[in-house]
């Protein structure tokens, strides 16, 4: 039986990962902090990564398989320093974010990263790429690098893909603001497909990085998707984009933002080349079929909740009556 360490475990996508695992029958182990519990079937052990001796417990056997999430570098180095001479194989789930630059499209692995980080500076491109280096010098040929792009699916943590087609059918028959966007595209993987590559990966040991995104869709496109999804009759409105700006509406992410928009000077951030994925196998599901699945989920979770990402209904209206 196939022996699995998840460094974490617990969280969104490490919990997926690990639940695959299960599904192909592995012995899973995950070592988190605790407060949460682990996948049914799953053993868990606490450690705190920033305690003492967090691998004093996983340290006494053979792992053939380790997987780590962690957006910090020294914890990850710390972790190969403990465990590497005692694992087969190594996936660090990195990010496209650790890519240098974003203004060439359908970049493809051979991207330049960033810098790697030194110490615990909060810059997320720059931990990853630390992550990475210590990952490739402690693991060598035995490990894998996947850089997701924009996770979706049910469970979401962020509340970025979830908020257009939770908003729509918050919205019902009322009007919904959008970016205008022109030229925008949106590339996202569903977690369960991203969670079943880890495993396809980490079973036959590939090494290298690889891109895991999906393909990239016009951001008019998903948003007419979203609405139709959502089942939404009201009037779609597009803001320019100085213009939200101006009104202090965030790209991307966070309060007050309007998710997945992106500023123009990063045409090359949502639309990664995904060949490599291809050709080792990776599957897409369609978008809509995520879309579905999230909304289901958002529904459960409430429609008009507090968010992490994306403006409350309030706020929207009250930039709709000021829209010229």
């Amino acid at each position: 039986m196939t022996d699995v360490l998840l460094l974490g475990g617990t969280g969104w996508l490490s919990s997926r990962i690990a639940e695959h695992w299960l599904d192909a029958g592995a012995r899973v182990t995950c070592a988190a902090r605790g407060g949460r519990d682990a996948p049914a079937g799953a053993r868990l052990v606490v450690a705190d990564r920033d305690g003492a001796d967090p691998y004093a417990a996983l340290a006494d056997r053979e792992w053939d398989e380790i997987v780590d999430v962690s957006s910090s570098a020294r914890h990850v180095a710390s972790a190969v320093a403990a465990l590497g001479l005692a694992t087969r194989h190594w996936t660090y789930i990195s990010s496209v974010s650790v890519y240098a630059d974003d203004d060439r499209p359908g970049a493809d692995e051979s991207a330049a990263p960033a810098e790697p980080a030194e110490g615990d500076d909060d810059d997320y491109a720059r931990q990853k790429s630390g992550a990475e280096a210590a990952v490739r010098h402690g693991m060598g040929r035995r490990a894998v690098i996947i850089r997701p792009g924009l996770i979706a699916g049910p469970g979401d943590p962020s509340d970025r893909f979830g908020y257009w087609v939770s908003r729509f059918a918050l919205a019902a028959a009322g009007p919904v603001l959008v970016p205008r966007a022109a030229d925008a595209l949106v590339q996202v993987i569903d977690v369960d497909d991203l969670a079943a590559f880890a495993v396809a990966l980490g079973r036959e040991r590939w090494t290298g990085a690889v891109n895991a995104v999906g393909d990239p869709h016009p951001f008019a496109s998903v948003i007419a998707d979203a609405r139709e999804a959502a089942g939404h009759t009201g009037t779609v409105v597009t803001a320019p984009d100085a213009w939200l700006t101006a009104h202090e509406v965030a790209h991307w992410a966070g309060p007050r933002s309007l998710p997945l928009w992106l500023p123009a000077d990063m045409p090359g951030f949502m639309s990664r080349s995904n060949a490599a994925f291809r050709i080792l196998g990776g599957r897409l599901r369609p978008l809509r079929t995520t879309l579905e699945r999230t909304l289901a989920d958002e529904r459960v979770r409430g429609l008009d909740r507090p968010r992490r990402a994306g403006l409350t209904r309030a706020d929207e209206l009250a930039l709709l009556r000021e829209l010229p």
